[in-house]
């Protein structure tokens, strides 16, 4: 009885924006109606469990890493300033997410406004973006760390190291502010309703009654020029990175070197493959079910999130030892 009041709901909130796109000039529209995942709207309340536990695990982890850093002196070393930059990105791309993709799931909250919508297509890019700027910065660490260590506190200096983090978050606000613009200068006199859970750029452009090639290709470049040149820098780094390592004169030597690099090679596994399947998918796999691909969407956004405090939590030793006297401090 529930399932069926909810299709009659859902069915009338169609009709409804259908004939109201009939009639009304949608060139400038005040809301965006996001659906959610279509196919499975019967499913959105169990759906929506494992993704609240990924959202509270993405906090605590992310939290407790910022704290642990902070109050650790011994951690205030290049590798976790990088590691707290990219805790807090986390935090910013998980929270510009999914409380309003859980509004959905639980209250059938659809509506979002039009400039909220934009503003969240621009949080999306700027944090993967700087993400992934953390993770090249993250790897010169490493490099510098493996392949020259005798100099590796004169050139990473707190100085240049927030040098770095100013340059990955100027080049993410940057790359990212031309999205929400294209976007908002289309006209759209379709419909408002978004096939997702919440504003993805192509699903938002999609909507629009124009020649939208200029968002296409602008998205194509950002993908293939940004993230391509930092996936160039990260297999360079590495190439060095295992030279070096493959030249120390024991076994338990390039095991213990190559063991420093393992948390970040987890981390570079866990954004980058997640994002490459989404964006084939996006582009290529057009008989890809529409439900399954806005999984995956979503899974891109919150399982990297999730994964990167895990990772350095279990692989660290400095932040689990740290974490370990926190936990049993807590229970004396």
């Amino acid at each position: 009885m529930q399932e069926t009041l909810f299709c009659l709901k859902v069915g009338d909130l169609l009709s409804y924006s259908m004939s109201d796109s009939n009639t009304t000039d949608f060139s400038s529209p005040s809301t965006f109606i996001l659906l959610g995942i279509p196919g499975l709207e019967a499913a959105h309340v169990w759906i929506s469990i494992p993704f609240c536990v990924m959202y509270t695990v993405t906090l605590l982890g992310n939290f407790t890493i910022l704290f642990i850093v902070k109050t650790e002196q011994r951690l205030h070393e290049p590798m976790y300033y990088f590691l707290c930059m990219l805790a807090i990105t986390d935090l910013l791309l998980s929270t510009s997410t999914m409380p309003k993709m859980l509004s959905i799931f639980w209250f059938n909250s659809r509506e979002i406004d039009f400039s909220l919508c934009l503003t969240q297509l621009y949080f999306i890019h700027c944090c993967v973006t700087m993400e992934s700027g953390i993770v090249v910065a993250m790897a010169l660490d490493r490099y510098v760390a493996i392949c020259d260590p005798l100099r590796h506190s004169t050139i990473l200096t707190n100085r240049f190291v927030a040098k770095i983090g100013l340059a990955v978050v100027l080049r993410g606000s940057i790359l990212a502010l031309p999205y929400p613009f294209l976007a908002r200068q289309w006209p759209y006199c379709r419909t408002n309703i978004i096939s997702h859970t919440y504003c993805e750029h192509i699903a938002v452009v999609k909507l629009a009654c124009a020649d939208i090639r200029i968002s296409n290709y602008y998205g194509l470049c950002v993908a293939f020029l940004g993230t391509g040149l930092d996936v160039s820098f990260i297999t360079v780094s590495y190439i060095q990175i295992l030279r070096a390592i493959f030249s120390l004169p024991t076994k338990d030597a390039r095991l213990k070197t190559f063991g420093t690099c393992g948390s970040h090679l987890c981390v570079i596994l866990a954004f980058y493959i997640p994002g490459l399947f989404s964006f084939l998918t996006h582009r290529f796999g057009h008989k890809v079910p529409p439900h399954f691909h806005i999984l995956m969407a979503n899974m891109y956004i919150l399982l990297p999130s999730m994964l990167n405090p895990i990772i350095y939590g279990v692989r660290t030793k400095q932040v689990r030892d740290r974490l370990i006297w926190h936990v049993t401090h807590i229970e004396l």
